[in-house]
């Protein structure tokens, strides 16, 4: 059973995201303690919000530090939602750019669509090679944003509103989606159960 820490920076969806990774069989810590977020099997970056805000609120708690070892060490990191969004290399909004963790090379810019937030139910298009996704091709996942990265490197998974963004990314130790499995029904949980699995 992998030992797993929310990273606790002041952001939002911290329970859920908690409660989900329980119910698939993680032991799970949420925590601000650096320690434990370098200790454990998986860290979780949990974002809801700004960008720029979810960055300060990192940077206060130590966080872009530990997440920057862990990938260096090979360690698992999982960000969900805007805490995929702070591991690219920077993210504009409302014309200002704030530079991001840099742990994925690209930016976040706002979606060209006609509607926004882009909030409800969506399918992601995945590559063959995926892990994260294995098992789930097809399948709908939860959305609730107006920004995203329009490329990564990686396994990338795709949708589209408006145009086509990055939903999901495997990188090496870091694993993240735009989309909240936590709020993504059976298939987001099926999703996170590959996820510890990977990490165990």
């Amino acid at each position: 059973m992998p030992d797993v820490v929310v990273l606790d920076y002041g952001s939002g969806n911290l329970r859920s995201a908690q409660r989900a990774l329980e119910r698939v069989g993680a032991t799970v810590t949420v925590t601000a303690d650096l320690d434990a977020a370098r200790r454990c099997d998986g860290l979780v970056v949990p974002g809801v919000g700004a960008f720029a805000a979810c960055m300060t609120g990192i940077r206060e708690v130590g966080g872009d530090a530990v997440v920057a070892e862990r990938v260096a060490a090979g360690r698992p990191v999982l960000g969900i939602c805007v805490g995929m969004q702070v591991l690219f290399a920077r993210g504009e909004e409302h014309g200002v750019v704030t530079d991001g963790l840099g742990i994925l090379a690209g930016e976040v810019t706002r979606l060209a669509a006609p509607v926004l937030p882009h909030m409800g139910w969506n399918t992601v298009q995945v590559p063959a090679e995926s892990s994260l996704f294995a098992g789930l091709s097809g399948q709908f996942f939860y959305f609730v944003h107006s920004y995203a990265a329009k490329g990564a490197d990686g396994i990338v998974a795709t949708a589209e509103h408006g145009e086509t963004f990055v939903a999901a990314v495997e990188h090496g130790p870091v694993v993240a989606t735009q989309f909240h499995p936590e709020k993504s029904g059976d298939a987001g949980a099926a999703l996170l159960t590959n996820w510890t699995k990977g990490i165990s």
